[in-house]
């Protein structure tokens, strides 16, 4: 039986779990994934939640604690766990710190590390901070590992749905707020059920995809006058910056204000990266015929069919908005530009993401990237030929350290560039149903 098995899963965790007793504060990126994923734990009988909205004192404390060579999205994290720790009546030997963890060349795979060297400099050693891994098995998590695993997916795919949807409406919406609305009650649904479901598998899927249709008949009644002239601007870049909201000043909120919709490259295609990469390891190591390699396989055949199921009620909703069915078609179009076997990480994506939403009609597109980000760095350097190679397709990148002035100014002027390029772009959209037709 796999790790996926369908085997039963207790819902409270024995008191010889590692994590027994603890209180669990996960990252904000992004907020609808970040508390789907808490609600995960809590199935699980941990207690967790999301670390509070990042505020002013979040940079004042993240920045008070390094040096400043670390990227922003470090200097975030650590000033919102800090913020954790200034709470009246905090238990260090209570609390775990969530800092996820990956190999290749980004500071990523330093922060569980640096976190927890930051702890002990400021007094607070006894902090616990998880980074479950693969590696070894999800030892961290005890015995509940292989549950957490596949609920932890599924709660970052049905995340990703509702903020995909909450995008997809929001800008047409006729009553401000409405789309909003939909989106927090349908999010509030998705947890609870995910927090009271069955352990079994197949049960817990149908409960879940029970809720998202619920979510879709809420966006459904939104009021909204859906406007084929709205330029539509793909967004690609770093992982954290791109998804936590503080970090990229809002900008995809800034775009709907003037007059665009975003569509925000999600964190299921980081996942589905990750999963790629490691089948290139295992060959490279001359594993290609391996115990490894088949659960590797199987692990993303699991998640594949999961993530069909639960986008499967906004298919409709998503008609023009498809995500690539395999992530190795972005790693194709990425190909000329930055091979995959010899550039790793965001900046393969963001390349190859960019190149499918050009394919897919967009008007343009963002790369959101923390300052001196070598992912954001290297992709400037290529989007120059790769928007000639696409007709002239408006590619501009933004930087974000905490200090922006004139973000509203050079996003106007952006798009004023999308909207010129609208009318020669080589790639039409293609417009889900209740869009008024297009102008010819």
């Amino acid at each position: 039986m796999s790790a996926f098995g369908h085997q039963h899963v207790s819902r409270k965790v024995g008191p010889n779990n590692p994590l027994a007793g603890k209180k669990i504060y996960i990252p904000r990126m992004p907020d609808a994934s970040s508390l789907a994923f808490a609600h995960v734990f809590r199935w699980l009988g941990i207690d967790a939640e999301p670390t509070p909205p990042s505020n002013e004192r979040t940079r004042e404390l993240g920045r008070r604690f390094t040096r400043g060579d670390e990227c922003y999205p470090a200097i975030v994290t650590v000033g919102d766990f800090l913020r954790i720790v200034e709470q009246p009546g905090f238990d260090p030997q209570r609390a775990v710190f969530f800092m996820p963890t990956a190999e290749g060349p980004c500071r990523f795979g330093q922060y569980a590390p640096f976190l927890k060297k930051m702890l002990r400099n400021a007094g607070y050693g006894d902090v616990q901070v998880l980074s479950p891994t693969s590696d070894n098995g999800y030892a961290d998590l005890g015995d509940v590992g292989p549950a957490f695993v596949r609920g932890g997916w599924r709660a970052l795919v049905g995340g990703d749905v509702l903020s995909r949807a909450l995008l997809r409406t929001r800008p047409y919406e006729a009553v401000p707020g409405a789309a909003e609305a939909a989106f927090n009650e349908s999010l509030q649904d998705f947890c609870k059920t995910l927090e009271g479901s069955c352990s079994e598998p197949p049960c817990q899927m149908l409960s879940l995809v029970e809720s998202l249709t619920r979510a879709r008949e809420r966006f459904r009644r939104v009021p909204a006058y859906y406007d084929p002239e709205t330029p539509l601007i793909g967004v690609v870049g770093e992982i954290f910056c791109r998804l936590n909201t503080f970090s990229n000043e809002d900008l995809v909120r800034r775009l709907e204000g003037f007059g665009a919709e975003g569509w925000l490259s999600h964190i299921a295609e980081w996942v589905a990266y990750t999963n790629a990469d490691e089948v290139r390891k295992l060959r490279l190591r001359g594993k290609g015929f391996s115990l490894d390699m088949l659960k590797s396989r199987i692990r993303s055949h699991v998640q594949i069919s999961d993530e069909h199921a639960l986008t499967a009620p906004f298919h409709d909703v998503f008609v023009g908005y498809e995500e690539p069915e395999d992530v190795r078609e972005i790693l194709d179009l990425a190909q000329p530009y930055l091979p995959s076997k010899g550039a790793l990480g965001e900046m393969v994506l963001s390349v190859g993401k960019s190149a499918y939403l050009a394919r897919k009609g967009v008007d343009g597109i963002i790369d959101i990237s923390p300052f001196t980000c070598m992912n954001g760095i290297v992709t400037e350097s290529i989007y120059p030929k790769l928007s000639k190679d696409y007709g002239g397709i408006p590619i501009r990148n933004f930087y974000f350290d905490g200090t922006q002035s004139d973000l509203d100014r050079d996003l106007g002027i952006y798009l004023e560039l999308a909207r010129s390029y609208r009318e020669r772009k080589p790639y039409q959209r293609t417009y889900p149903a209740g869009f008024a037709q297009p102008v010819a």
